[in-house]
């Protein structure tokens, strides 16, 4: 095992993601992990059943809403544990931290990989990762001594250590203050209605122009299977749904196990945001719709009969 020191960020608590990223740092190093936020007793016992021996909490407050002050944390982390290599989960927010950190640490930066490992030669960090609207398989590798890389969400099965341990939880000191003519002046935090995060999710629902803007379908099978909502471009202009929903070059990239679109006929710039999903299941009237003739599966129909069909069979098989 490397002894290479791994530190990976937990921007909101222990989520899926950060266990990811953790199962990810186990393969390349010693684990270690920075929260911006106080650990609950369950973030602590997740930690340690991750193998996780080191916890820091950086306690920011409101401020851990500016990148600038987070990405101050993350290299006063990487200082503290010696670690040479930083993942985050792939977010909006942690990319913009992750470029402040580099910065500061003078480190390559890697964007959305979906794998990492250490070249057996050099020792140096290298990625993969999709670029182009997903058109592209790329490999770069991290010359700097120090190499940070947000970690694309479901590039990696979370998986539990193969030996438990106890997280021991450290305070990191950190200035908080907000750099020179940065103000934070407002926030809003959306609620999720109890659904994951649509660039996190596993498993992935999409509504699309077929809808006709009834979406209760889309969420019911959504519901069935504890999955995310996303649209399409053309339901958020019609106004729909929300942006935060969009799914495509200039909304969310996402890349579940599993993604479901639902009357949604696959234009390009839709197709660009979805294209590292794993199965892709297509429902639609149009058997000659592009997203029908790149998908895993398709079944041609009626989205609001089809869905809510499948929502009831999959609750009577959980309930067995």
């Amino acid at each position: 095992m490397s002894t290479r020191g791994v530190l990976v960020v937990a921007l909101g608590g222990v989520r899926a993601p950060v266990l990811e990223a953790v199962t990810l740092a186990r393969a390349l190093g010693t684990p270690a992990v920075l929260s911006l936020q106080p650990l609950t007793d369950d973030d602590v016992t997740a930690l340690g059943a991750a193998g996780v021996a080191r916890a820091l909490v950086a306690d920011l407050g409101e401020a851990r809403h500016a990148a600038a002050v987070s990405g101050r944390a993350v290299a006063a982390a990487v200082e503290a544990i010696g670690a040479s290599l930083v993942l985050l989960p792939t977010s909006f927010v942690a990319k913009e931290v992750a470029a402040h950190a580099s910065f500061l640490l003078d480190a390559g930066l890697l964007i959305d990989v979906a794998a990492l490992a250490l070249d057996d030669e050099t020792g140096e960090v290298v990625g993969d990762k999709r670029v182009f609207a997903g058109t592209w398989e790329t490999r770069c590798a991290v010359t700097s001594p120090v190499a940070v890389a947000t970690v694309r969400a479901n590039a990696v099965v979370a998986a539990p250590a193969g030996e438990a341990t106890t997280t021991a939880v450290e305070p990191l000191e950190v200035d908080a203050t907000l750099p020179r003519g940065l103000a934070l002046i407002g926030r809003e935090e959306r609620p999720s209605e109890g659904r994951p995060a649509l660039a996190e999710a596993a498993t992935v629902v999409l509504g699309g122009r077929g809808t006709e803007g009834d979406f209760s379908a889309v969420e019911e099978l959504a519901d069935a299977l504890g999955a995310a909502i996303g649209t399409t471009r053309d339901c958020v202009d019609e106004g729909w749904q929300p942006h935060d929903a969009q799914v495509g070059q200039t909304g969310v990239t996402i890349a579940p196990r599993l993604y479901i679109g639902a009357g949604i006929s696959g234009a390009p710039h839709h197709h660009g945001g979805m294209q590292a999903s794993g199965t892709v299941v297509a429902v639609n009237l149009d058997q000659d719709a592009p997203l029908v003739q790149i998908a895993d599966f398709a079944v041609i129909g009626d989205l609001q009969e089809i869905l809510p069909a499948a929502a009831q069979a999959i609750r009577e098989h959980l309930d067995r």
